[in-house]
C-alpha cells in the first residue's frame, strides 16, 4: 500500500505545530513537566477534555493495544467512540480515531489551527500556554475532534508516565494501568515502584482502577496503596503466567467493559439492545477490528528471486517492543505459533534511552542473526555500529547498516541464505520506515 500525503491544510498546519518542542524526538532528561500549559489551553479552548466521558490508559507496554480493544468493543455495542493514541507509525492522524476511524485531514487540520491560535495568544499574554510542546497542542487538538463529532466517550492513551502527561486533564472513569517494567527511568524514577507511582497519577477520586498488577507485586502494592487514598475500587487480571500478550489484554479489557456494565452501561443498538456492556462483547470480529500497525503485525515478504529465478515468500513480523519483558513476551508468543518457525533474522533499531544490553539478551536466544540500523525518526538513536559491538562481545551473529531500507535488504540476503522469518523490532519508527516497503 503506498504512503498517503497529507492535505495542504494538514500539511500547512503540522509544519506550523513543528516548530513546537516535540520531545518524542529529542533527549527526554530534560523535559518540561507540568499541566499547567495544558490547562491554560483547555480552559482557553473551552475545556473539550470535558464533553465526553474517558477511560485513561496507562502502563510501559500494552496501552496502545488495551485502547484499541476498548474502542471497539464500545463501538461494537452501538456507542460513539473515540481513541487518542501515540506515537504513530505512518501518519499523525493514526493518532486520533472517530467511530473506528482515522481523523479527516481538514478536521485535524482545522483542530491543531484552533490550539496553535490559543498557543499565540497564550505567548502575548505571558500565561502557561506559552511553554505549550508538540504533544501539548496535538493532545488539545484531538479533545477538539473529540468534542466537535459529539462523542460519548474517548479511550485517551498516555503519552509517557501518567501524573504529568499531557492527557492527564480527562478524568478517566476507569484508570487503567496495563503494568510497570524500567522504562524513561531518567524522568519516572529507577525503580518499578517509583515509575507505578507516576503511572497511577491518572487514578482520581470515584474512579476504577483496572490493572494487571497482583497486591503481592512492589509496584502494585504502590497502585493499591494510591488507590486506598483516594477511596478507589481495584480490579485485577486473573490469567495464568504463561499467557499470551493477547489473552492478557484480553482479560484487562474485560474486567473495563464488565465494570462500565456493572455501572449501568448498556448496549445501544442491535439485536442485543438494552444488554449490560460487558467481557462478552470480545467476540474475534471485534478482536480482528483493533489491530493496530506495528503491534505483533504479520506480513508474507517476498525475497528476491534467486538466481535460478524461483522466488519465496517467507513469513515477517513487525512489533515495536523496545523493553526486554516486552521483546521477551512477543519472541514467546510468535515461538508458539505454527506458521512462524525457524531462523530467525532480525532488523533492529533502539532509541538511546532503551536497555540495549537487556535487550539484545533476549534477542539472543532467539535470534539467529541480527541486522542493526537507525530509526532516526525518534532523534535519540542508538548508533547501529555500537548495537553492533555489543551484540558481538555478547556472541551473537550480527551485522549493521545505518539506513533502514538497505538494513531490510540486507536481511532479504541473509534469509535467502537459509534463514527463514523477519523480525523488524525496537522501534515503531523503525516499523514506520519499513512497513510501506512490504505492504
Amino acid at each position: 500500500m503506498p504512503p498517503s500525503y497529507p492535505s495542504q491544510a494538514l500539511s500547512d498546519a503540522l509544519s506550523r505545530l513543528d516548530r513546537l518542542t516535540n520531545w518524542e524526538r529529542k533527549p527526554r532528561g530534560e523535559m518540561r513537566v507540568g499541566l499547567e500549559p495544558m490547562l491554560d489551553l483547555m480552559q482557553r479552548l473551552g475545556n473539550p477534555h470535558q464533553s465526553f466521558r474517558a477511560i485513561h490508559v496507562a502502563g510501559t507496554k500494552g496501552k496502545g493495544s488495551v485502547c484499541a480493544l476498548v474502542e471497539a468493543g464500545l463501538l461494537r455495542a452501538g456507542w460513539r467512540v473515540g481513541r487518542y493514541a501515540s506515537p504513530h507509525v505512518d501518519r499523525v492522524n493514526e493518532r486520533i480515531s472517530v467511530l473506528g476511524e482515522e481523523v479527516e485531514d481538514d478536521k485535524l487540520a482545522k483542530a491543531v489551527r484552533q490550539v496553535l491560535d490559543c498557543y499565540e495568544i497564550a505567548k502575548q499574554e505571558a500565561t502557561p500556554g506559552e511553554d505549550a510542546t508538540w504533544f501539548d497542542v496535538i493532545t488539545a487538538a484531538a479533545f477538539i475532534v473529540f468534542r466537535d463529532a459529539g462523542l460519548d466517550w474517548a479511550v485517551v492513551e498516555v503519552g509517557l508516565g501518567g501524573r504529568l502527561d499531557s492527557t492527564n486533564v480527562v478524568f478517566g472513569e476507569i484508570a487503567v494501568v496495563t503494568n510497570i517494567e524500567l522504562e524513561h527511568t531518567e524522568i519516572l524514577g529507577d525503580t518499578r515502584e517509583a515509575i507505578a507511582g507516576e503511572k497511577v497519577g491518572i487514578l482520581k477520586p470515584g474512579a476504577t482502577l483496572a490493572t494487571t498488577l497482583a497486591v503481592t507485586d512492589a509496584a502494585g502494592r504502590v497502585l493499591q496503596q494510591r488507590a486506598d487514598e483516594l477511596g478507589c475500587r481495584v480490579l485485577r487480571t486473573d490469567v495464568s503466567e504463561d499467557a499470551t500478550i493477547a489473552d492478557r489484554n484480553a482479560a484487562l479489557v474485560g474486567l473495563v467493559l464488565d465494570r462500565l456494565g456493572e455501572q449501568g452501561e448498556r448496549v445501544r443498538e442491535g439485536t442485543e439492545t438494552g444488554t449490560p456492556i460487558g467481557a462478552w462483547l470480545l467476540d474475534q470480529a471485534v478482536v480482528d477490528s483493533a489491530r493496530l500497525p506495528g503491534r505483533m503485525e504479520r506480513f508474507a515478504f517476498r525475497l528476491p528471486a534467486a538466481s535460478d529465478g524461483t522466488e519465496r515468500t517467507v513469513p515477517m513480523v513487525m512489533d515495536g517492543a523496545h523493553v526486554p519483558f516486552n521483546i521477551e513476551a512477543v519472541l514467546r508468543d510468535i515461538s508458539r505459533s505454527p506458521d512462524v518457525s525457524g531462523g530467525c533474522v532480525a532488523i533492529v533499531a533502539l532509541a538511546s534511552d532503551k536497555d540495549a544490553h537487556g535487550f539484545l539478551t533476549v534477542l539472543s536466544r532467539y535470534v539467529a542473526h541480527a541486522v542493526f540500523t537507525e530509526a532516526s525518526g525518534s532523534g535519540r538513536a542508538h548508533a547501529a555500529s555500537e548495537l553492533e559491538a555489543l551484540a558481538i562481545s555478547m556472541g551473537m551473529a550480527c551485522e549493521s547498516e545505518p539506513d533502514p531500507k538497505k538494513a531490510l535488504d540486507r536481511a532479504a540476503k541473509k534469509v535467502s541464505q537459509g534463514g527463514d522469518w523477519i523480525l523488524v523490532t525496537g522501534s515503531l519508527y523503525l516499523v514506520g520506515a519499513l512497513r510501506s516497503a512490504v505492504t
